[in-house]
């Protein structure tokens, strides 16, 4: 075993957050800050007929990434159909470019971005 089954994204401010992942990729979210004895949001990334899988934004726990600082944890990529529409309403929610779109050549677009909280992720629209 040992496949990933659940991930989570560490915040600062929950409701900032859980704002811009709703309106970027239209997640939805159940609170289960009751069980986990923090501030902690179970989000629901798409339909369980398609690959992927659930997470959470959790209350982070010590001081956020500074802007330009490498990445020290897994980063997450996100499938999108349309690369250019997702990357605008990342920007238009208050998400910054980390590293702009390249080609995958004969594979894919991939780009990189912070959220609001400057944790980094990854797009990724297949040819």
């Amino acid at each position: 075993m040992g496949r990933i089954i659940h991930f989570e994204i560490h915040v600062d401010n929950m409701e900032r957050a859980k704002n811009f992942y709703e309106a970027v990729f239209e997640w939805s979210f159940e609170d289960y800050s009751e069980y986990a004895g923090m501030p902690y949001l179970g989000a629901i990334t798409g339909d369980d007929q398609y690959p992927g899988i659930n997470g959470a934004l959790m209350q982070r726990q010590g001081p956020s990434p500074a802007e330009g600082q490498s990445v020290n944890s897994a980063v997450c990529t996100l499938g999108v159909s349309n690369y250019d529409e997702t990357e605008a309403k990342i920007l238009a929610n208050g998400g910054k470019v980390a590293m702009p779109k390249y080609a995958l050549p004969g594979m894919a677009w991939q780009g990189y971005f912070l959220d609001t909280e400057n944790n980094i992720f990854g797009l990724h629209q297949p040819d």
